[in-house]
């Protein structure tokens, strides 16, 4: 459901919930719901070892497990994803996905390859409630928060094309993880961070990627910035800022208009401080809507000497949209600005815009 302009939507709607999967589950859990099946515990580490590190789930394939006890623990593997469309680009290094889960409600995920790293894009609420005016998800309304499974099996998706060789480069690992697609992260909070922490733990546990490759993007939700904060896990803050004024960020971000750009940046701050990480501000470059020079101006001395990296995005306009990307020579003189004030400072790398890049162009043109 499409929503009003500046409405927002922070509680999903209540829909059937996805089939219980391992990776919902903690070990401790795990080893509860085997033996629930009349299996081992123990069985639990074997499944886990095939999933999480043979990224397998196939049960007829795990020899190592009795036929009988297979039959039992598939009901720990459901099938959660299904894949509509895939489109590549880049030679082949960029691979959107575009997945339909078990309700019919649309997601996608993007798969980038570059020469040192991997990144895996993933969502994490079917739709978003933050309606912000310039993003197609943000257009489409929140249809429903995602399981820690979904979110996860997104993950596993992309690393078994990697490790499969299925993409150029030959076989390979994620590495990076950014909670960049579909939906507001941190309104989804619980599913989330148990997401995050079955992509951080260590093999057979979880996936084994390193906390500090991990990026949770907000738009600004000051209290959960807070909880995230406190727990214990070193991963990267991406704020959304897309304005350092609040006249124009409450119309280009309506959640400014419950949490002004004062708190929202004291929450960044306070993150770093705990964390001792560094804070990524996300601000999406739109023609002559927040370009100006005197905005990166106001921005570099809001943001300069504090831990932080301003990483501008070209916008990948949606189709119809009065929105559009700013001009090649606004965009450096944008960065110059920002640079007279000591502000380290990156335009991010525009790949897979002939494949629409932006999030929720896929899922709205197959909705």
């Amino acid at each position: 459901m499409s929503q009003q302009p500046g409405q927002l939507t922070f509680v999903a709607p209540r829909r059937a919930k996805p089939a219980r999967h391992l990776a919902d589950l903690s070990m401790a859990d795990r080893r509860a719901a085997v033996t629930e099946l009349g299996e081992k515990a123990f069985r639990a580490d074997q499944l886990s070892r095939h999933y999480f590190e043979r990224l397998t789930t196939d049960v007829a394939a795990m020899t190592d497990l009795p036929a009988a006890s297979r039959d039992k623990l598939s009901a720990l593997l459901p099938s959660l994803l299904t894949p509509v469309k895939e489109l590549a680009t880049d030679g082949g290094t960029t691979r959107k996905t575009l997945w339909k889960l078990f309700d019919g409600a649309l997601v996608e995920s993007v798969l980038m390859r570059y020469p040192d790293r991997a990144t895996m894009c993933v969502s994490s609420q079917a739709g978003c409630g933050m309606n912000c005016p310039f993003c197609a998800t943000g257009q489409a309304g929140l249809t429903r928060n995602m399981s820690t499974a979904e979110i996860v099996e997104q993950v596993v998706a992309g690393a078994r094309a990697l490790a499969a060789g299925e993409v150029p480069g030959g076989p390979g690992r994620v590495s990076n993880v950014v909670f960049m697609g579909m939906g507001e992260p941190l309104a989804n909070y619980k599913q989330v961070i148990g997401a995050v922490r079955r992509m951080v733990e260590p093999a057979p546990h979880g996936l084994g990627i390193s906390a500090r490759g991990v990026t949770v993007s907000t738009v600004g939700l000051v209290p959960a910035i807070g909880k995230l904060a406190d727990e214990g896990l070193p991963v990267t803050l991406a704020l959304s800022l897309h304005a350092p004024d609040d006249e124009l960020r409450d119309t280009l971000v309506p959640i400014n208009t419950r949490w002004k750009v004062a708190e929202v940046l004291d929450a960044a701050w306070a993150y770093a401080a705990k964390t001792k990480r560094r804070v990524s501000i996300e601000y999406a470059l739109i023609k002559d809507i927040n370009d100006q020079e005197w905005r990166a101006d106001l921005l570099g001395k809001l943001v300069r000497n504090k831990l932080v990296h301003v990483n501008l995005i070209p916008l990948n306009p949606t189709p119809g949209s009065k929105w559009t990307a700013s001009r090649p020579e606004d965009e450096r003189a944008f960065v110059r600005r920002l640079q007279f004030h000591g502000v380290p400072v990156t335009v991010r790398d525009t790949r897979g815009r002939e494949i629409d890049g932006a999030c929720g162009q896929l899922a709205a043109a197959d909705a």
